[in-house]
């Protein structure tokens, strides 16, 4: 039997606060944060700078081969991690709304999905990292030590990322954001490879109404409690 990775594994829906919840929790750990959402966002990214639709899987798997995705630490405590995608740094053309939704359609592709679930595990397997995404506990590190769900009720996440983007410059359609975040939860739910969901040992936390660092103490709870129970 295999050990159990020192894996910190967070899942959950989109706009949930996952990046941020992630870093901040590997900063605490002293653990590497991987942002394998923001690796599905660069493929998603290339297949639109190729003009390819992401729904066409032949077209997909056809650009993955030469795929080359590095993920560096981000500038700030306030920032996302950054990511180079083909020896050129993405971090601002990844973060948009059309490419979260288009990260959506590639993700329900399974060349994509076997590619970066690789790329993952062999990031993964040296252990001492908080991964997140939606099926990091389920698929990409089943054996992970630690697993937790982030979830919010649709609008508080709506309300999240709109505050995130105006944070950043130009005016938010916030009905627009709240229906891309709701239809985003059905196609990643109802997809038919690694749909989004709780792993079964999952501690699941509601982050509703929560502060930011309120969930980190959460998960964070979590995880020393089992590292005593462990020792």
């Amino acid at each position: 039997m295999s050990e159990p990775l020192q894996v910190v594994a967070i899942d959950g829906p989109s706009g949930v606060g996952k990046s941020t919840i992630s870093r901040r929790v590997a900063a605490r750990l002293g653990y590497t944060y991987l942002d394998t959402g923001a690796m599905y966002r660069a493929v998603a990214l290339k297949c639109r700078m190729a003009g390819i639709e992401a729904t066409d899987e032949a077209a997909v798997a056809a650009i993955l081969p030469p795929l080359n995705i590095q993920l560096l630490p981000a500038r700030s405590e306030g920032e996302e991690a950054r990511v180079v995608l083909d020896g050129v740094e993405v971090s601002e053309q990844i973060r948009t709304p059309e490419i979260s939704m288009l990260a959506s359609a590639v993700s329900a592709l399974r060349p994509v999905r076997a590619t970066l679930t690789r790329m993952q595990q062999d990031i993964g397997s040296r252990g001492r990292i908080v991964a997140e995404g939606r099926d990091t506990g389920t698929v990409v590190f089943p054996g992970a030590v630690w697993k937790i769900y982030l979830d919010a009720t649709p609008e508080e996440r709506a309300r999240r990322r709109v505050r995130q983007l105006r944070e950043r410059g130009g005016e938010i359609d916030e009905g627009k954001i709240l229906a891309q975040i709701v239809q985003r939860d059905r196609d990643d739910s109802e997809r038919t490879i690694a749909p989004l969901k709780a792993a079964p040992d999952a501690v699941c936390i509601d982050s509703t109404g929560m502060t930011v660092e309120e969930v980190v103490e959460r998960v964070l709870d979590v995880v020393l409690h089992q590292q005593k129970k462990a020792g």
